[in-house]
């Protein structure tokens, strides 16, 4: 009785001793990242190829998609400048409240009232924006369902109702304004809501106010490109090519009272960083 006790006793000693290593070996394997650092140098010089001390991407949880009942969900990290309730992330160009009028989970444009300008700033960003021109329709041509978001309050890719409604090629829904068409007309109908999901990336000014390099943006309308890193020539201007003036790095989002009741919803900007700043 005596030895099939010692026996046991040394057996559970055994086991507890394997478990004992098999955990800190787990526990040094979790703290090992996985990479190499014998591989080639990757342009820049600072990461190798599969480097294993590479910053790994911020977890995002991800967005829930629209439809026409309800708007979607932004992304985690994302600034969220209308989510249906109220305009405190917005002013006129003033600076005085908002005037435009939230109905519905709505904004909706106000003849008179105004541009809408964002409080935050950004610079290369992400920009999601819902818009549902009226219905039934009125008007023609530019005067259909006119708004744009106006990027940097200057940069502007136009609002407009342009289902069966021909206007210039330059200046139909999801046009960068005055500058390029949209490569397709991703158009719903009057009255359906439509999404903008837009990748900007600002202009570059050289110290003496010139330009290094210009804004490009890439534009998708209803889930559809429309611009695929499309060159900005500079800020909007009608019936003309305006010139770049130097600004800052970061700039307002600007929503455009063009005189029609355009609804808005679902609002939120994503700041991009370039790699090197993460």
């Amino acid at each position: 009785m005596i030895i099939s006790r010692r026996l046991a006793w040394g057996a559970s000693t055994l086991a507890a001793g394997v478990l004992a290593i098999a955990a800190a070996g787990v526990g040094q394997q979790a703290a090992r990242r996985p990479g190499f650092k014998d591989t080639p140098m990757l342009p820049g010089g600072r990461w190798h190829v599969h480097d294993s001390d590479r910053p790994w991407p911020e977890v995002v949880t991800p967005g829930a998609a629209s439809t026409q009942d309800q708007p979607g969900k932004a992304p985690s990290d994302a600034v969220v400048l209308f989510d249906g309730k109220d305009l405190s992330k917005w002013r006129s160009e003033n600076g005085a409240d908002a005037g435009w009028d939230v109905k519905d989970g709505a904004v909706v444009s106000k003849r008179g009232a105004g541009t809408l300008v964002s409080r935050d700033e950004f610079g290369d960003s992400q920009i999601h924006v819902e818009f549902a021109t009226p219905n039934p329709p009125h008007g023609s041509d530019q005067g259909r369902g006119n708004s744009g978001v106006l990027i940097f309050g200057r940069y502007e890719i136009q609002v407009l109702d342009s289902f069966d409604n021909p206007t210039y090629a330059d200046g139909g829904a999801s046009a960068v304004y005055g500058q390029h068409p949209p490569l397709v007309n991703a158009s719903r109908k009057p009255g359906q809501w439509q999404t903008y999901d837009i990748l900007f990336t600002a202009p570059r000014f050289k110290t003496d106010g010139s330009v290094e390099t210009p804004a490009h943006v890439t534009v998708l309308h209803n889930g559809v490109a429309v611009h695929n890193h499309a060159t900005i020539y500079g800020p909007m201007a009608y019936r003309n090519l305006a010139s770049y003036q130097a600004h800052g790095p970061k700039g307002p989002l600007v929503l455009q009272d063009h005189g029609d009741p355009v609804r808005f919803r679902n609002i939120w900007v994503r700041p991009l960083k370039a790699e090197d700043e993460n």
